[in-house]
């Protein structure tokens, strides 16, 4: 994998013209999602919102109109929680979408209570990770042909004091803890961003695999959190927050510049570095040793591929068949 070197630093003024690029942004409709999906649009994106409630989808459709008149956004349903939603939304975009130029996996979830979602996964891991590995997994015809094409996977500090347990990844036997489901599910985003960067290269693919994180931000995040994370997240006038918290806006950057930053190469992994991660300009930085364990990796990509029942080396073979289209010199 990619070590950290030193780089200029980045300014969101680099961000480049957009225009006639499609992306596709889950959990587009609030923090950090939607403020993603707010910046690419103003650049010229065509932005597809894709979210579990459509109703709010619209609603931040309608507030990034506000700013950007000419925005071109469509809204689409989409519950990581579930399988079956999973691939209709996966249907649906790729009916609209000869190809895709961005995915972002942004949206998660931290469920303080045991939830099993309808195909039988702990709701946190389901959310966060089996959901959107299918969904890429089911896009990946669209993405993997196209030049320069991302696959931008939002993760977190939290993954770096957790492991993931394999023997009882849904929490049957053991009890469950919703901040340490969290962090095990932002560790599996790493795990699976480095296999699939890998399984890209070898097979000469044009897209690359990105992770980022947005450090310590403030959004609705919070609203699945416990009763005193919720309450220091909102008083901006507790001195330890309000020092190490930064708007969603500069949370979004790290994902941002992971997405369409100059000079990023696949299986980088872009954050905050003030702070111990919390919060800054995003900077090429560094995960846990144990995220570039290939074993665990190739591990949770095979009981990835069987539990969702999407198997990607299919996707990629289906992908040269829009190779041509990917190809088209009439986009960026």
């Amino acid at each position: 994998m990619p070590q950290p070197t030193s780089r200029p630093g980045w300014d969101p003024a680099e961000i480049p013209d957009l225009g006639g690029r499609t992306a596709v942004v889950t959990g587009a409709n609030s923090g950090i999602g939607f403020e993603t999906a707010r910046i690419l649009a103003e650049h010229g994106a065509r932005v597809v919102l894709a979210c579990r409630n459509l109703e709010s989808a619209s609603n931040a459709a309608d507030r990034i109109r506000v700013v950007s008149p000419g925005a071109e956004l469509e809204c689409v349903h989409l519950d990581l929680m579930s399988l079956q939603s999973v691939r209709i939304a996966a249907e649906v975009l790729r009916s609209r979408n000869p190809r895709i130029d961005l995915l972002v996996n942004n949206a998660g979830a931290a469920t303080r209570r045991y939830i099993r979602t309808p195909d039988g996964f702990e709701a946190t891991l389901a959310t966060n990770h089996l959901g959107p590995f299918a969904l890429t997994g089911l896009l990946l015809d669209r993405l993997a042909p196209v030049p320069g094409a991302r696959i931008v996977t939002v993760s977190s500090v939290t993954h770096r004091r957790t492991r993931l347990p394999f023997e009882d990844l849904h929490a049957e036997r053991r009890r469950y803890r919703y901040m340490e489901a969290y962090g095990q599910s932002k560790l599996a985003n790493l795990l699976f961003t480095f296999e699939l960067q890998r399984r890209l290269t070898g097979l000469h693919a044009e897209a690359i695999a990105v992770a980022a994180h947005p450090g310590s931000a403030r959004s609705q995040f919070s609203n699945n959190m416990g009763l005193l994370t919720r309450i220091l997240t909102r008083m901006p006038w507790y001195l330890l927050v309000s020092w190490s918290q930064q708007p969603a806006a500069q949370g979004a950057l790290s994902t941002i510049r992971a997405a369409v930053g100059e000079n990023v190469r696949g299986g980088e992994f872009y954050g905050p570095t003030r702070l111990f991660g919390f919060k800054g300009r995003p900077e090429l930085t560094r995960a846990a040793a144990h995220a570039y364990d290939e074993a665990a990796q190739a591990r949770l990509w095979t009981e990835s591929e069987r539990l969702t029942g999407v198997e990607y080396p299919h996707a990629l073979a289906v992908g040269e068949m829009v190779r041509d289209v990917g190809r088209n010199p009439g986009r960026p």
